[in-house]
């Protein structure tokens, strides 16, 4: 599966430029592995807090993106609170949500303007006190997941995997979500399974990164559309080819 999106991804992008480097880019997943209770972030009010005060003995769900992403990063917070807002579950007695951004010039009043958006559109009871849009270094949590990303000076953009990581109440990581989309049953059992502190085996690896291509600027990035497009001509192509098939030995039967 990686090697089939790693060349869809290179065959959406135009043939006159050559694509960035993504050597790396990807979540090295860890599971088992505990992630540093101690670290500490700025929440939306300018609160520092630190990862063990947050989980507060409850799984939670764990985002590493940014909140001025100009590609993947809203599509897949979106996906995830849109699960959990029809897993059953509540927060924060049930878990809690940590959307930490990875962009060291993001403060605040970024996290607080995600959050007052979320908010809006999920009414979720208790997603106030629950969900926690963060700022902060996230250099010792993001090698404790695994988390590979790196900023590309040319496209001033973060290169990242996209997907979230399920803790268990006492930081260890469970188990991983990687691309997008995310059916809130499968989420549910996520979360139950961490808070009885189960540690699940590695998700199958899906390269699917997060930085954006703008013909118009020149800029590079994976591009859903275009890999959705590239599905679907790859489908119909396959379905064509079969029917040739199937009609070819169909014709040299005798009547």
């Amino acid at each position: 599966m990686r090697w089939v999106l790693a060349l869809m991804l290179l065959a959406a992008l135009p043939c006159r430029a050559a694509p960035p480097d993504i050597s790396g880019i990807e979540f090295d997943q860890r599971p088992g592995a505990t992630v540093p209770l101690d670290a500490k972030f700025t929440d939306h009010a300018g609160h520092i807090v630190t990862l063990a005060s947050l989980l507060n003995g409850k799984p939670s769900v764990l985002l590493l993106g940014y909140f001025h992403c100009p590609s993947l990063c809203g599509v897949v917070r979106d996906d995830a609170l849109n699960a959990l807002a029809h897993t059953g579950l509540a927060t924060p007695g049930d878990y809690s949500v940590l959307d930490i951004s990875i962009d060291p010039h993001e403060g605040p009043p970024d996290a607080a303007a995600a959050r007052t958006d979320d908010l809006a559109r999920y009414l979720v009871p208790g997603a106030d006190t629950g969900w926690h849009f963060l700022t902060g270094d996230t250099t010792p949590l993001a090698q404790a997941v695994g988390f590979r990303n790196r900023w590309d000076p040319n496209l001033r953009q973060f290169l990242h995997p996209t997907g979230m990581v399920i803790l268990t109440p006492e930081g260890t990581v469970s188990s991983y979500a990687l691309g997008v989309g995310y059916p809130a049953v499968e989420l549910r059992g996520a979360l139950l399974r961490a808070r009885d502190g189960t540690v699940a085996a590695a998700a199958s690896p899906v390269l699917l990164l997060c930085f954006h291509f703008d013909p118009s600027t020149g800029r590079y990035s994976l591009a859903i559309l275009k890999i959705l497009r590239l599905t679907a001509v790859l489908t119909v192509i396959t379905i064509a080819g079969l029917l040739l098939v199937l009609h070819l030995h169909g014709g040299g039967r005798p009547a």
